[in-house]
């Protein structure tokens, strides 16, 4: 089994990359999924979260306001570390439960983690989750278009970027690179390509 993270940075189209591995029968760990589940009512991260950043970051039903959490932590670094500190290892172990579960079902299959954070701890730890790592690039500009049209505020959108490890600096550490500027068409192309590669190690 071949294991491939996909990353890069917010608006260079990570999840519609790992969509596209999907439609080709990757199984897909979505990693922004399980950081809601994570979170809800009553789950060990929620009162952590609610402990630290108080009751102003929660709905009329209690589940988290991820905007109002946003909003706090996309100013402050030292809150956003915090919040990931919290967020990051849940998921890690409900990742990892996942895998062992798909390697039960699927020995020789791919798994295709969509994981935002993939190389923020540094390449060493990221070979701990994946084999191989693909990294979606987008210029900035299109990155600041694409945020601005899910009705992200440009000033929002510019420190979401901002706050992220630049996308150039992933890609010295990528073993595929997804160049996201195009058409939906171009960018598959690119995935079946890569699809193959890592399908043809896996059987080997």
């Amino acid at each position: 089994m071949i294991i491939a993270g996909v990353t890069g940075t917010i608006g260079t189209g990570k999840s519609t990359v790992a969509r596209m591995f999907a439609e080709l029968g990757a199984f897909v760990i979505d990693h922004d999924r399980i950081s809601r589940e994570v979170v809800e009512p009553g789950k060990p991260a929620w009162q952590a979260i609610l402990d630290f950043f108080g009751k102003g970051v929660l709905n009329d039903d209690r589940s988290i306001n991820r905007q109002a959490l946003a909003d706090i932590v996309f100013k402050d670094p030292d809150k956003l570390q915090k919040l990931n500190s919290i967020v990051h290892p849940a998921v890690l172990n409900e990742d990892q439960r996942l895998v062992e579960e798909r390697k039960r079902v699927d020995p020789d299959g791919l798994i295709i983690k969509d994981v935002p954070l993939l190389l923020e701890a540094g390449p060493e730890i990221a070979h701990l989750l994946v084999d191989k790592i693909i990294v979606v690039f987008a210029s900035p500009d299109v990155q600041l278009k694409r945020l601005i049209a899910r009705g992200v505020p440009e000033e929002d959108a510019r420190n979401r970027i901002r706050t992220q490890l630049p996308v150039s600096n992933k890609i010295r550490y990528a073993d595929f690179v997804v160049d996201n500027d195009g058409t939906l068409d171009d960018t598959m192309r690119q995935v079946k390509n890569i699809h193959s590669s890592l399908m043809d190690r896996s059987l080997k």
